[in-house]
């Protein structure tokens, strides 16, 4: 293929794994970045073109999801509160991910996440028709442990952050909402770390497709989730982060 060929065909991955992204607060850097690596794209080329497309997409999709009215991101609003609590925890938990990461195997880290992600969606489909109570210290314990899973395997935040918020009793639609505004700022910080530690800039023949790709698809995915019932959009939740937490145990096992 020439380099348009390539180019159209990363912007179509994007547009689809954004879709999902945006649509269930999940699965764009978990889908999209082994699709690069199979392409023969290089992880350090890889990384940073996905955060740099995840943070323009995460906060454009932010914007729309509170202009469909699906989150509320006024300045002294609840959503806007807990997506700036796991913006802030990122720093916090990428710190301790690199303590851990020197002093533990990464199989049992993937294991173990793998397994937490499994856990999470058997739970929201058990209890479909169940109300948590809302909790600040769950929320708080949550973007910790959220952060600290992106920081030590690079994926695993959407899973964690859209499912556990359900779980600590935030509503359906708000918690997609509140997701992508969380991950679109962790990436900031993702973003100006990598410029700041290492010697490597944006892939450039990369990141245009990304960025443009994934932009396409946020409207439409906001208006989805406008259109969907709250409890038809939690079933179609757990069942894609119970798909992902097998997806992922699979890798490890096979």
């Amino acid at each position: 293929m020439d380099i348009f060929q390539i180019s159209l065909l990363i912007l179509l991955f994007a547009f689809i794994c954004e879709y999902i992204d945006s649509s269930l607060g999940m699965g764009y850097g978990t889908t999209l970045t082994p699709l690069l690596l199979i392409m023969g794209y290089r992880p350090l080329q890889v990384v940073p073109a996905v955060l740099l497309s995840e943070l323009v997409t995460g906060l454009t999709a932010a914007f729309l999801h509170h202009r469909f009215k699906n989150s509320n991101f006024k300045l002294k609003s609840t959503d806007t509160k807990i997506a700036l609590i796991m913006a802030g925890c990122s720093v916090v938990g990428t710190l301790a991910a690199i303590v851990i990461a020197l002093n533990l195997p990464i199989l049992y880290v993937k294991l173990y996440i793998s397994l937490l992600v499994l856990t999470m969606g058997v739970i929201i489909l058990v209890t479909l028709n169940r109300k948590f109570l809302f909790s600040w210290k769950k929320i708080v314990s949550l973007g910790l442990l959220a952060s600290f899973i992106k920081g030590i395997s690079g994926g695993g935040y959407g899973p964690v952050v859209t499912s556990g918020q359900i779980l600590s009793g935030v509503n359906m639609k708000n918690a997609i909402g509140i997701t992508s505004l969380a991950e679109g700022l962790t990436c900031l910080v993702g973003v100006i770390a990598y410029f700041l530690f290492t010697n490597h800039t944006i892939e450039w023949d990369l990141a245009p497709s990304l960025v443009l790709g994934a932009l396409l698809s946020v409207p439409l995915a906001a208006y989805t989730v406008k259109k969907f019932k709250g409890k038809h959009l939690r079933t179609v939740v757990g069942w894609a982060t119970l798909a992902l937490g097998l997806v992922s145990l699979g890798k490890i096992i096979l």
